[in-house]
C-alpha cells in the first residue's frame, strides 16, 4: 500500500515536469525567433522608407522635399532645384511648364507641317512664303521672322491675354478645387470627372508636353546645326506617310 502511495505521488509529479519542460522549450523557441522577426520587420521599413525618400527617375540622388508624387508626371526629377522653396513656387512652376508644353505640342506639329506645305499654299494663293530661303520653319536660330506679318503677332497676343484671362477667372471661381493649367478650355468634355481619370489625364497631358518640349528643341537644333528643313534631314518621320 505505501508502495503505491509513492508510485501516484511520483505519476503525476513527472507528468507536470514534462509539461513544464515543453512550455519552456517553447518559449526559448519563440524568444529566440522574436527578436530577428522584428529586426527583420524594422530593416524592411527602414529599407522602404530611404527607397521612398530617393528620386525616382534619378535614384542616386534624394528627391525634392516637395516632388513627393502627388502631382501627375512628378517622378522626383529636379536635380537644380528649380521647383522653389515652398509649395506656391511649385505650382507657378507647374503651371509655366504645362502652358510651355502646350505650345510646344502645337509646335511640335505645325514645324513640319509648316516646311510640308506652306510653300505649295502660298504659291497656289499668290502670297509670299514665310519659310527661310532653304525651306526651313522661321525661327530665332533660322531667321526669317522679318517675313511674319505683324498681325499674326497681334492675333498670337491676343489668343495668350485671352488663355491668361481665362485661367484668372477659373483658378478664382474653383479656389481650392483648382487644377494647375485649368483654364476652363473643353469644349469636347474629354477631362473625366473621376480622381483616378483626372490624373491619369493630367499624367498623359504632361509627358507628351515634355516630350514636344525636346522636339522642338531637337528641330531647332538640327536646322540651326544643318541648314536645311528637319522634314528633309529626316524625310521616314514626315514624307513616308504622305
Amino acid at each position: 500500500l505505501f508502495q503505491n502511495s509513492i508510485a501516484n505521488y511520483h505519476k503525476p509529479t513527472q507528468t507536470t515536469n514534462m509539461k513544464l519542460a515543453l512550455i519552456s522549450t517553447l518559449a526559448t523557441t519563440a524568444a529566440a525567433f522574436a527578436p530577428a522577426k522584428v529586426a527583420q520587420q524594422q530593416s524592411t521599413s527602414t529599407a522602404l522608407k530611404a527607397e521612398k525618400d530617393m528620386s525616382q527617375a534619378l535614384p542616386f540622388l534624394p528627391r525634392p522635399k516637395l516632388l513627393d508624387g502627388s502631382l501627375p508626371g512628378d517622378v522626383g526629377f529636379d536635380p537644380f532645384n528649380l521647383s522653389g522653396g515652398d509649395k506656391a513656387s511649385l505650382m507657378n512652376m507647374r503651371e509655366a511648364e504645362l502652358k510651355h508644353a502646350r505650345l510646344a505640342m502645337l509646335a511640335a506639329v505645325g514645324w513640319p507641317l509648316a516646311e510640308l506645305f506652306d510653300g505649295k499654299i502660298a504659291t497656289a494663293l499668290g502670297l509670299q512664303s514665310a519659310l527661310t530661303s532653304t525651306g526651313a520653319s522661321p525661327s530665332l536660330l533660322n531667321g526669317g521672322l522679318d517675313k511674319i506679318e505683324p498681325d499674326y503677332w497681334v492675333i498670337v497676343a491676343s489668343i495668350a491675354g485671352l488663355a491668361e484671362l481665362s485661367s484668372k477667372e477659373t483658378k478664382e471661381e474653383k479656389g481650392k478645387n483648382y487644377i494647375a493649367g485649368d483654364c476652363g478650355f473643353d469644349p469636347l468634355g474629354l477631362f473625366p470627372q473621376d480622381k483616378e481619370g483626372m490624373m491619369a489625364m493630367q499624367t498623359k497631358e504632361i509627358k507628351h508636353g515634355r516630350i514636344a518640349m525636346m522636339a522642338v528643341l531637337g528641330y531647332a537644333a538640327q536646322e540651326a546645326l544643318y541648314r536645311s528643313p528637319v522634314t528633309d534631314e529626316t524625310p521616314m518621320f514626315f514624307k513616308s506617310i504622305l
